[in-house]
C-alpha cells in the first residue's frame, strides 16, 4: 500500500461534517455576515469558487485543488442547506432525482439500447431530453443558461444551432464568413463607435464557431494564451532585472528584444 492510499485509508469523511458546521454558523451563536446570506447572494461566490477550481485544475497543482474544490462543495451544501430551510427543497431528493435522470439519459449503459457512434450518441441525449418533462415544448436554445460567460455562453449557442442543421455547409463557407466579418469591422472603423462594437463582437462569435468546428473550445483556448502571455511577460520583467535594467524605461523596441529572447527560452 502506497503512502497516498494509506492517506485516503484513513480519511473518513461524512457530509454531515459539513452540516454541523453550517448549522453552527447560521445557529444563535453563529456568524452574523453567514446568518444574512441567501441562495441568491451566494451564487456570485460560487461563481468565483467555481472558477478559481478550474484554474488550479488547469494549473495542475495538488493543493489548490484540494483547497478549491472544498471551497465549492462548501457552498454547495450551504445554498442547499438553506433551500431545504426555507423551501423545502431535500439534498436527499435531487440527488435522487439527478441519479435517475442520468440513467435516462445513458441507456447505453444502464438499459439495453445500443449505439455505434458518437452522433447516434448525442441525437439519444438530445432525444431523451425533449421527453423530460422540464424539457417538453422548449427550443434547444432555451437550454443555455444567459448567466453563462460570453464565450461559453457563444459556444453552447453555436453546438445548438449546428444540433439544428442551422450552420454553414462545410469548414471552408464558415472560414469565409469569419473574413467577412473582419472586413465588415475595418469598414466601421470609420463610423461611429457602436457600429464598431456591433461588428467586433460579431468576428468574435464567429470565430468562437471556427474554434468549435476544430473542436476548440475558445474560452479555454483564450485562457491558455493569457497565461502563456503573463508567464512570458513576468519572466520579461525578470530578464530585464539580471540584466540591471529598468523595464518602465525601456523603448518599445528594447523590451520587444527582451520578449524575443523569452519566446526563445
Amino acid at each position: 500500500m502506497n503512502k497516498k492510499q494509506k492517506v485516503k485509508d484513513e480519511i473518513k469523511w461524512d457530509p454531515k461534517d459539513v452540516i454541523e458546521v453550517i448549522s453552527q454558523l447560521l445557529g444563535p451563536n453563529g456568524c452574523p455576515w453567514d446568518k444574512k446570506q441567501t441562495p441568491d447572494s451566494l451564487c456570485e461566490y460560487l461563481i468565483e469558487e467555481v472558477f478559481e477550481l478550474v484554474e488550479a485544475i488547469r494549473n495542475k497543482k495538488r493543493e489548490e485543488i484540494e483547497e478549491e474544490l472544498g471551497d465549492v462543495f462548501f457552498l454547495l451544501f450551504f445554498i442547499s442547506y438553506l433551500l431545504e430551510t426555507k423551501e423545502d427543497i431535500s439534498l436527499a431528493t435531487v440527488f435522487q432525482k439527478n441519479s435517475q435522470k442520468m440513467k435516462n439519459r445513458h441507456p447505453h449503459v444502464f438499459g439495453s439500447k445500443k449505439i455505434s457512434t458518437e452522433k447516434e450518441l448525442f441525437k439519444m441525449w438530445e432525444d431523451t431530453k425533449k421527453k423530460e418533462k422540464n424539457h417538453r415544448e422548449k427550443d434547444p436554445m432555451d437550454s443555455v443558461p444567459s448567466s453563462l460567460p460570453p464565450l461559453l455562453r457563444a459556444y453552447r449557442i453555436h453546438a445548438k444551432a449546428a444540433q439544428a442543421r442551422f450552420t454553414w455547409d462545410t469548414d471552408k463557407d464558415q472560414e469565409k464568413s469569419v473574413l467577412q466579418e473582419i472586413k465588415e469591422w475595418i469598414e466601421a472603423k470609420s463610423k461611429d463607435q457602436t457600429k464598431m462594437e456591433e461588428e467586433f463582437g460579431d468576428i468574435l462569435f464567429s470565430l468562437v464557431e471556427y474554434g468549435r468546428r476544430h473542436k476548440i473550445k475558445a474560452n479555454a483556448a483564450l485562457q491558455k494564451s493569457i497565461n502563456k502571455f503573463l508567464n512570458r511577460y513576468y519572466k520579461m520583467k525578470e530578464l530585464a532585472q539580471n540584466k540591471g535594467l529598468c523595464f518602465e524605461k525601456l523603448n518599445q523596441r528594447e523590451k520587444d528584444l527582451l520578449w524575443e529572447e523569452v519566446k526563445g527560452t
